[in-house]
């Protein structure tokens, strides 16, 4: 196999939560680029109907599934349809998220419960329902979402933070229990990208003038500027593929060095 061989996904089935736009729509859209088939889920079927406009007009063949991920009744149906009409899932993107930003004192345990169901709780839930079938067939590729809260704390993000640092470690642990069947588990951290999800921190004040958050971010990031879902396609598509066969329990940040950077002398 040669180089560019190693980042085919032809034949690959992948399952990608929450990918009816931003950050996962254009991970499936990478994946349907390099030869998987796609599947992916929604909670209604509005926004089925949306995403599968979106794919047909990609020229995409996307299988979408109705399908709550917090809910294991529903996620076990969807993958044992999607393994019934696409085959075994190769491989899996727990993308599906949610962020609440409210101040940790005012925040209900409701709200928090909410964003630790859907940010950590599913991606368990997912994971845990495709790796007999990965098991089986002796290979496979688990893909979390994670993020730049995965390491760090801010104002406002409590439950956000919590979820992601959980994800972190579970990305680590199921690299941990399940490596030994040849599956990889890797975690792919954004930094702050330009998605519908991060829009309210982006918009233009009533003078005109950039959010002050939205100037904060581009100060703190050596690039720049936001990233934007495209700069995550090619490392998804790495960690997709047999590229990344020896790489197992990593996160891996895109956030135009944000991280790597202490910020500008005053």
């Amino acid at each position: 196999m040669n180089g560019i061989q190693m980042f085919s996904l032809e034949g690959k089935t992948a399952l990608v939560t929450g990918a009816a736009y931003g950050i996962g729509f254009a991970i499936a859209e990478a994946f349907a680029a390099a030869g998987a088939k796609i599947a992916f889920n929604c909670r209604s079927e509005e926004h089925m109907a949306k995403a599968l406009a979106d794919y047909e007009a990609k020229g995409i063949d996307a299988k979408g599934y109705l399908c709550d991920v917090t809910d294991e009744t529903q996620v076990q149906k969807m993958v044992a349809d999607i393994e019934k009409e696409l085959g075994v899932i190769d491989i899996l993107v727990n993308n599906a998220g949610i962020i609440r930003r409210i101040p940790m004192t005012e925040m209900s345990a409701e709200e928090f419960r909410e964003v630790i169901d859907i940010d950590l709780n599913a991606p368990f839930l997912v994971s845990k329902t495709v790796l007999p079938g990965m098991i089986e067939k002796g290979h496979g590729k688990i893909i979390n979402i994670c993020s730049m809260m995965s390491e760090l704390g801010r104002e406002t993000v409590s439950a956000y933070a919590a979820a992601k640092g959980g994800l972190k470690m579970l990305t680590k642990n199921i690299a941990s229990e399940y490596g030994g069947y040849n599956i990889q588990c890797n975690g792919l951290g954004p930094g702050y990208i330009a998605t519908p999800q991060t829009a309210p921190l982006r918009e233009r004040q009533p003078d005109g003038g950039r959010h002050p958050f939205d100037q904060f971010i581009v100060s703190k990031t050596p690039q720049a500027r936001w990233g934007t879902p495209e700069d995550l396609m090619g490392l998804a598509v790495f960690l997709a593929s047999d590229a990344s066969n020896f790489v197992n329990g990593q996160i891996l940040y895109v956030d135009g060095g944000i991280l790597a950077y202490i910020g500008k002398q005053p």
